[in-house]
Protein backbone atom coordinates (compact mmCIF):
# COMPACT_ATOMS: atom_id res chain seq x y z
CA UNK A 1 0.00 0.00 0.00
CA UNK A 2 1.45 3.36 -1.16
CA UNK A 3 1.34 5.65 1.74
CA UNK A 4 -0.31 9.29 0.27
CA UNK A 5 1.36 12.75 1.38
CA UNK A 6 -0.80 14.46 3.51
CA UNK A 7 -3.15 17.36 1.55
CA UNK A 8 -1.94 19.99 3.67
CA UNK A 9 0.58 20.16 6.53
CA UNK A 10 -1.54 22.11 8.40
CA UNK A 11 -5.30 21.55 7.70
CA UNK A 12 -7.70 25.03 7.34
CA UNK A 13 -9.99 25.24 10.29
CA UNK A 14 -13.71 24.28 9.93
CA UNK A 15 -15.52 27.01 9.70
CA UNK A 16 -18.87 28.89 8.06
CA UNK A 17 -16.60 29.60 4.97
CA UNK A 18 -14.79 25.89 5.01
CA UNK A 19 -16.92 23.07 4.93
CA UNK A 20 -14.96 20.27 3.42
CA UNK A 21 -17.98 18.23 3.12
CA UNK A 22 -20.56 20.24 1.22
CA UNK A 23 -19.65 19.40 -2.51
CA UNK A 24 -20.16 22.68 -3.80
CA UNK A 25 -16.41 22.93 -3.05
CA UNK A 26 -14.81 19.71 -4.48
CA UNK A 27 -17.49 20.82 -7.90
CA UNK A 28 -16.04 24.06 -8.22
CA UNK A 29 -12.65 23.03 -8.02
CA UNK A 30 -12.49 20.08 -10.53
CA UNK A 31 -15.59 21.02 -12.72
CA UNK A 32 -17.39 18.27 -11.77
CA UNK A 33 -18.36 16.07 -9.17
CA UNK A 34 -15.36 14.19 -7.71
CA UNK A 35 -15.51 11.42 -4.94
CA UNK A 36 -13.49 13.23 -1.82
CA UNK A 37 -15.61 11.61 0.76
CA UNK A 38 -16.09 8.62 1.79
CA UNK A 39 -18.40 7.39 4.86
CA UNK A 40 -18.35 3.83 6.25
CA UNK A 41 -21.04 1.77 8.32
CA UNK A 42 -18.90 0.56 10.73
CA UNK A 43 -21.90 -1.35 13.30
CA UNK A 44 -26.03 -2.43 13.10
CA UNK A 45 -26.04 -2.49 16.74
CA UNK A 46 -27.32 0.56 19.18
CA UNK A 47 -28.61 0.95 22.62
CA UNK A 48 -31.49 3.18 21.23
CA UNK A 49 -34.10 2.85 18.42
CA UNK A 50 -35.24 6.66 17.64
CA UNK A 51 -38.43 7.03 16.08
CA UNK A 52 -37.27 9.37 13.22
CA UNK A 53 -33.80 6.90 12.72
CA UNK A 54 -32.75 6.85 8.85
CA UNK A 55 -30.80 3.44 9.19
CA UNK A 56 -33.81 1.74 11.86
CA UNK A 57 -34.59 -0.64 9.34
CA UNK A 58 -31.16 -2.62 9.56
CA UNK A 59 -30.55 -2.14 13.31
CA UNK A 60 -29.91 -5.47 14.48
CA UNK A 61 -29.06 -6.89 17.99
CA UNK A 62 -26.01 -9.27 16.42
CA UNK A 63 -23.71 -8.80 13.62
CA UNK A 64 -21.25 -10.91 11.82
CA UNK A 65 -17.96 -10.43 11.46
CA UNK A 66 -16.14 -7.20 9.55
CA UNK A 67 -14.18 -6.85 7.04
CA UNK A 68 -10.50 -6.74 7.41
CA UNK A 69 -9.73 -2.95 8.04
CA UNK A 70 -6.52 -3.32 5.54
CA UNK A 71 -8.83 -4.11 2.83
CA UNK A 72 -10.60 -1.03 3.47
CA UNK A 73 -7.45 1.39 4.17
CA UNK A 74 -6.21 0.11 0.54
CA UNK A 75 -9.45 1.12 -1.32
CA UNK A 76 -8.82 4.51 0.52
CA UNK A 77 -5.97 5.07 -0.61
CA UNK A 78 -6.90 4.85 -4.09
CA UNK A 79 -9.37 7.55 -3.63
CA UNK A 80 -7.77 10.56 -5.70
CA UNK A 81 -9.83 13.25 -4.45
CA UNK A 82 -9.94 12.42 -0.63
CA UNK A 83 -10.73 15.06 1.57
CA UNK A 84 -13.30 13.95 4.37
CA UNK A 85 -13.77 10.32 5.96
CA UNK A 86 -17.47 10.30 8.10
CA UNK A 87 -17.69 6.83 10.66
CA UNK A 88 -21.73 6.12 11.12
CA UNK A 89 -23.69 3.05 12.34
CA UNK A 90 -25.88 2.28 14.58
CA UNK A 91 -24.04 3.57 17.65
CA UNK A 92 -20.19 3.50 15.94
CA UNK A 93 -19.06 3.67 20.07
CA UNK A 94 -21.59 0.59 21.05
CA UNK A 95 -18.55 -1.68 21.76
CA UNK A 96 -15.39 -0.78 22.78
CA UNK A 97 -13.68 -3.02 20.61
CA UNK A 98 -15.14 -1.77 17.64
CA UNK A 99 -13.45 2.14 18.75
CA UNK A 100 -10.32 0.26 19.16
CA UNK A 101 -9.42 -2.10 16.40
CA UNK A 102 -11.62 -0.02 13.57
CA UNK A 103 -12.07 3.47 14.68
CA UNK A 104 -9.21 4.76 16.19
CA UNK A 105 -7.17 3.55 13.59
CA UNK A 106 -9.47 4.79 10.85
CA UNK A 107 -8.76 8.14 12.23
CA UNK A 108 -5.53 7.42 13.10
CA UNK A 109 -5.18 7.46 8.89
CA UNK A 110 -7.15 10.06 8.13
CA UNK A 111 -4.82 12.43 10.47
CA UNK A 112 -1.55 11.18 9.05
CA UNK A 113 -3.00 11.33 5.36
CA UNK A 114 -4.46 15.14 6.21
CA UNK A 115 -7.90 14.82 5.95
CA UNK A 116 -11.37 15.31 7.94
CA UNK A 117 -13.13 13.00 10.04
CA UNK A 118 -16.33 13.13 11.50
CA UNK A 119 -18.41 10.18 13.99
CA UNK A 120 -21.67 10.52 14.36
CA UNK A 121 -22.65 9.24 17.87
CA UNK A 122 -25.79 9.50 20.56
CA UNK A 123 -22.84 10.19 23.23
CA UNK A 124 -24.24 8.19 25.82
CA UNK A 125 -21.51 5.45 25.59
CA UNK A 126 -18.84 5.83 28.71
CA UNK A 127 -16.73 8.92 28.54
CA UNK A 128 -13.65 6.82 28.44
CA UNK A 129 -14.25 5.22 25.03
CA UNK A 130 -14.68 9.05 23.54
CA UNK A 131 -11.68 10.16 25.48
CA UNK A 132 -9.70 7.85 22.64
CA UNK A 133 -10.47 10.01 20.08
CA UNK A 134 -9.45 13.50 21.41
CA UNK A 135 -6.37 13.55 19.41
CA UNK A 136 -8.12 12.79 15.91
CA UNK A 137 -11.41 13.15 15.39
CA UNK A 138 -12.38 16.44 13.82
CA UNK A 139 -16.17 16.40 14.19
CA UNK A 140 -18.44 14.96 16.93
CA UNK A 141 -21.85 14.59 15.35
CA UNK A 142 -25.09 14.02 17.54
CA UNK A 143 -28.44 14.27 17.50
CA UNK A 144 -30.42 16.70 19.76
CA UNK A 145 -34.14 16.57 19.28
CA UNK A 146 -34.99 17.63 23.00
CA UNK A 147 -36.48 19.79 25.81
CA UNK A 148 -36.25 17.33 28.46
CA UNK A 149 -35.59 13.71 29.80
CA UNK A 150 -39.55 12.90 28.63
CA UNK A 151 -38.89 14.08 25.39
CA UNK A 152 -35.46 11.61 25.05
CA UNK A 153 -37.41 9.13 26.59
CA UNK A 154 -40.27 8.79 24.02
CA UNK A 155 -38.36 9.68 20.87
CA UNK A 156 -35.35 7.83 21.16
CA UNK A 157 -37.27 4.61 22.37
CA UNK A 158 -40.09 4.52 20.17
CA UNK A 159 -39.32 1.46 18.18
CA UNK A 160 -37.81 -0.33 20.82
CA UNK A 161 -40.68 -2.81 20.93
CA UNK A 162 -40.79 -3.00 24.96
CA UNK A 163 -40.86 -0.36 27.61
CA UNK A 164 -38.04 1.32 28.39
CA UNK A 165 -38.11 2.63 32.08
CA UNK A 166 -38.05 6.74 32.02
CA UNK A 167 -35.08 6.25 35.23
CA UNK A 168 -32.83 4.61 32.79
CA UNK A 169 -33.61 6.70 29.73
CA UNK A 170 -32.96 9.94 32.10
CA UNK A 171 -29.55 8.26 32.99
CA UNK A 172 -28.40 8.14 29.36
CA UNK A 173 -29.76 11.70 28.45
CA UNK A 174 -27.72 13.14 31.28
CA UNK A 175 -24.51 11.36 30.24
CA UNK A 176 -24.99 12.61 26.43
CA UNK A 177 -25.34 16.09 28.06
CA UNK A 178 -21.92 15.86 30.32
CA UNK A 179 -20.53 13.84 27.67
CA UNK A 180 -20.52 16.28 25.35
CA UNK A 181 -20.14 19.13 27.59
CA UNK A 182 -16.69 17.33 28.78
CA UNK A 183 -15.73 16.58 25.12
CA UNK A 184 -16.43 20.23 24.23
CA UNK A 185 -14.22 21.59 27.36
CA UNK A 186 -11.53 19.18 26.19
CA UNK A 187 -11.19 20.64 22.45
CA UNK A 188 -13.23 18.76 20.70
CA UNK A 189 -16.09 20.18 18.04
CA UNK A 190 -19.49 19.34 19.34
CA UNK A 191 -22.14 19.27 16.25
CA UNK A 192 -25.52 19.05 17.42
CA UNK A 193 -27.89 18.44 14.48
CA UNK A 194 -31.98 19.40 15.09
CA UNK A 195 -34.70 17.17 12.76
CA UNK A 196 -36.86 19.81 11.87
CA UNK A 197 -40.17 17.61 12.05
CA UNK A 198 -43.61 17.27 13.29
CA UNK A 199 -42.54 17.41 16.94
CA UNK A 200 -39.60 20.31 16.73
CA UNK A 201 -40.71 22.75 14.49
CA UNK A 202 -42.08 24.76 17.57
CA UNK A 203 -39.62 24.40 19.74
CA UNK A 204 -36.34 25.23 17.97
CA UNK A 205 -35.27 28.06 19.72
CA UNK A 206 -35.32 26.06 23.21
CA UNK A 207 -33.95 23.24 21.79
CA UNK A 208 -31.04 25.49 20.09
CA UNK A 209 -30.07 27.45 23.56
CA UNK A 210 -30.22 23.71 25.02
CA UNK A 211 -27.47 22.55 22.59
CA UNK A 212 -25.20 25.77 23.74
CA UNK A 213 -25.64 24.83 27.20
CA UNK A 214 -23.84 21.78 26.16
CA UNK A 215 -21.26 23.11 24.41
CA UNK A 216 -21.79 22.18 21.17
CA UNK A 217 -20.28 25.00 18.57
CA UNK A 218 -22.46 24.62 15.58
CA UNK A 219 -26.01 23.87 15.40
CA UNK A 220 -27.16 21.70 12.23
CA UNK A 221 -30.62 21.91 11.05
CA UNK A 222 -32.09 19.56 8.54
CA UNK A 223 -35.50 18.41 7.93
CA UNK A 224 -37.04 15.01 8.29
CA UNK A 225 -37.21 12.67 5.59
CA UNK A 226 -39.13 9.88 4.89
CA UNK A 227 -36.62 7.44 4.96
CA UNK A 228 -36.56 4.06 7.27
CA UNK A 229 -38.33 4.20 11.30
CA UNK A 230 -39.07 7.91 9.69
CA UNK A 231 -41.46 6.44 6.89
CA UNK A 232 -44.85 6.24 8.55
CA UNK A 233 -44.39 9.82 10.50
CA UNK A 234 -46.35 12.92 9.62
CA UNK A 235 -44.82 15.26 6.89
CA UNK A 236 -44.13 18.68 7.64
CA UNK A 237 -45.83 21.17 5.02
CA UNK A 238 -43.15 23.74 3.16
CA UNK A 239 -45.30 26.39 5.27
CA UNK A 240 -44.65 24.84 8.32
CA UNK A 241 -40.79 24.12 7.71
CA UNK A 242 -40.39 28.29 6.28
CA UNK A 243 -41.76 29.29 9.73
CA UNK A 244 -40.01 27.31 11.88
CA UNK A 245 -36.44 28.28 10.25
CA UNK A 246 -37.87 32.08 10.62
CA UNK A 247 -38.60 31.28 14.11
CA UNK A 248 -35.02 30.06 15.21
CA UNK A 249 -33.30 32.51 12.91
CA UNK A 250 -34.95 35.26 14.98
CA UNK A 251 -33.97 33.76 18.38
CA UNK A 252 -30.65 31.80 17.95
CA UNK A 253 -27.35 33.08 19.25
CA UNK A 254 -25.68 34.88 15.82
CA UNK A 255 -22.01 33.96 17.14
CA UNK A 256 -22.29 30.23 16.84
CA UNK A 257 -22.11 28.54 13.19
CA UNK A 258 -25.51 27.80 12.31
CA UNK A 259 -25.38 24.66 9.24
CA UNK A 260 -28.65 24.33 7.29
CA UNK A 261 -28.51 20.96 5.41
CA UNK A 262 -30.81 19.34 2.63
CA UNK A 263 -33.33 22.26 2.25
CA UNK A 264 -36.21 21.62 0.08
CA UNK A 265 -36.05 25.07 -0.41
CA UNK A 266 -33.95 26.50 -3.70
CA UNK A 267 -32.96 30.01 -5.41
CA UNK A 268 -35.06 28.82 -8.86
CA UNK A 269 -38.35 28.74 -6.70
CA UNK A 270 -40.78 30.91 -8.27
CA UNK A 271 -42.49 31.20 -4.74
CA UNK A 272 -41.61 34.76 -3.04
CA UNK A 273 -41.99 32.86 -0.18
CA UNK A 274 -39.04 30.71 -0.61
CA UNK A 275 -36.93 33.74 -2.25
CA UNK A 276 -37.38 35.61 1.21
CA UNK A 277 -36.12 32.93 3.58
CA UNK A 278 -33.10 32.32 1.23
CA UNK A 279 -32.04 35.86 0.95
CA UNK A 280 -32.31 36.11 4.41
CA UNK A 281 -30.47 33.33 5.57
CA UNK A 282 -27.67 33.97 2.88
CA UNK A 283 -27.47 37.55 4.79
CA UNK A 284 -27.67 36.15 7.99
CA UNK A 285 -24.12 36.02 10.36
CA UNK A 286 -22.60 32.61 10.58
CA UNK A 287 -25.45 30.73 8.95
CA UNK A 288 -24.36 28.54 5.99
CA UNK A 289 -26.33 26.02 3.81
CA UNK A 290 -24.50 22.88 2.62
CA UNK A 291 -25.86 20.72 0.01
CA UNK A 292 -26.19 17.21 0.06
CA UNK A 293 -22.85 15.24 0.10
CA UNK A 294 -24.57 11.92 -0.45
CA UNK A 295 -24.35 11.16 -4.30
CA UNK A 296 -22.37 14.36 -4.78
CA UNK A 297 -18.98 13.73 -3.05
CA UNK A 298 -20.03 10.97 -1.32
CA UNK A 299 -20.10 7.41 -1.05
CA UNK A 300 -21.25 4.88 1.92
CA UNK A 301 -18.95 1.50 2.67
CA UNK A 302 -20.69 -1.25 4.72
CA UNK A 303 -17.99 -2.59 6.68
CA UNK A 304 -19.72 -6.09 6.78
CA UNK A 305 -20.14 -6.52 3.09
CA UNK A 306 -18.20 -4.37 1.29
CA UNK A 307 -21.34 -3.08 -0.37
CA UNK A 308 -21.17 0.42 -1.35
CA UNK A 309 -24.05 2.92 -1.22
CA UNK A 310 -25.04 6.45 -2.57
CA UNK A 311 -26.31 7.21 0.96
CA UNK A 312 -25.97 5.13 4.46
CA UNK A 313 -29.89 4.86 4.12
CA UNK A 314 -31.13 1.69 2.73
CA UNK A 315 -33.92 3.17 -0.13
CA UNK A 316 -31.13 2.98 -2.98
CA UNK A 317 -29.62 -0.46 -3.62
CA UNK A 318 -25.83 -1.03 -3.48
CA UNK A 319 -24.18 0.00 -6.77
CA UNK A 320 -20.63 -1.53 -6.16
CA UNK A 321 -18.43 -3.12 -3.52
CA UNK A 322 -14.82 -3.03 -2.65
CA UNK A 323 -14.05 -6.45 -3.31
CA UNK A 324 -13.61 -6.22 -6.53
CA UNK A 325 -14.29 -2.18 -7.48
CA UNK A 326 -12.35 1.05 -6.81
CA UNK A 327 -14.16 4.01 -5.02
CA UNK A 328 -13.73 6.48 -7.85
CA UNK A 329 -14.68 3.72 -10.24
CA UNK A 330 -17.95 3.19 -8.61
CA UNK A 331 -18.30 6.42 -7.97
CA UNK A 332 -18.37 7.69 -11.49
CA UNK A 333 -20.59 4.19 -12.94
CA UNK A 334 -22.93 6.20 -10.20
CA UNK A 335 -22.37 9.12 -12.21
CA UNK A 336 -22.66 8.72 -15.42
CA UNK A 337 -24.97 5.88 -15.47
CA UNK A 338 -27.49 4.80 -13.01
CA UNK A 339 -30.50 6.54 -13.71
CA UNK A 340 -31.55 7.97 -10.11
CA UNK A 341 -28.35 10.13 -10.05
CA UNK A 342 -29.66 11.44 -13.78
CA UNK A 343 -32.78 12.55 -11.68
CA UNK A 344 -31.05 15.21 -9.43
CA UNK A 345 -27.62 16.08 -10.86
CA UNK A 346 -28.15 19.45 -11.79
CA UNK A 347 -26.21 21.93 -10.52
CA UNK A 348 -26.26 26.33 -10.32
CA UNK A 349 -22.90 27.84 -9.84
CA UNK A 350 -24.63 31.09 -9.24
CA UNK A 351 -26.79 30.45 -6.32
CA UNK A 352 -23.97 27.68 -4.72
CA UNK A 353 -26.82 25.07 -5.03
CA UNK A 354 -26.42 20.89 -6.34
CA UNK A 355 -29.88 20.73 -6.50
CA UNK A 356 -32.34 18.94 -4.33
CA UNK A 357 -31.80 14.96 -3.13
CA UNK A 358 -33.37 12.14 -3.76
CA UNK A 359 -35.96 12.37 -1.05
CA UNK A 360 -36.52 15.85 -1.13
CA UNK A 361 -36.96 15.87 -5.14
CA UNK A 362 -39.81 12.57 -4.25
CA UNK A 363 -41.36 13.86 -1.18
CA UNK A 364 -42.14 17.83 -2.60
CA UNK A 365 -41.27 17.95 -6.24
CA UNK A 366 -42.20 14.87 -7.33
CA UNK A 367 -43.20 16.47 -10.66
CA UNK A 368 -40.61 19.43 -11.30
CA UNK A 369 -37.44 19.03 -13.45
CA UNK A 370 -35.01 20.84 -11.35
CA UNK A 371 -32.52 21.07 -14.44
CA UNK A 372 -34.70 23.44 -16.70
CA UNK A 373 -35.00 25.66 -13.97
CA UNK A 374 -32.41 28.92 -13.05
CA UNK A 375 -32.39 30.91 -9.89
CA UNK A 376 -34.70 34.05 -10.29
CA UNK A 377 -33.05 36.37 -7.35
CA UNK A 378 -29.33 36.11 -5.70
Amino acid sequence: MNVLRPLTSSPRELSPSYDPWDPITSLRKHGRHVLTSVEFTVTNLCNMRCEHCAVGDSLTSKEGDMLPLKNMLDRLEEVEHLETISITGGEPMFRAGTVDNIIVPLLKYAKERGIRSQINSNLTMPYSRYEKLLPYLDVMHISFNYVNGDDFHEVGFANSGHAVAKEAAYRLYNTMIENSRQLSEDGMLISAETMINYRTHTKLPEIHKLILDMGAKRHEVHPMYNSSFASALPVLSLNEMRTAIHSLLDQRDPEVWMLFGTLPFFACSFLEEDQKLLSRMRAEKNVTLRNDPDGRNRVNVNMFTGDVFVTDFADIAAFGNIDNQKLDDIFIDWQTKHPLNQKVNCYCDAAGCCGPNLLVADMYYPEVDFKTRKAINL
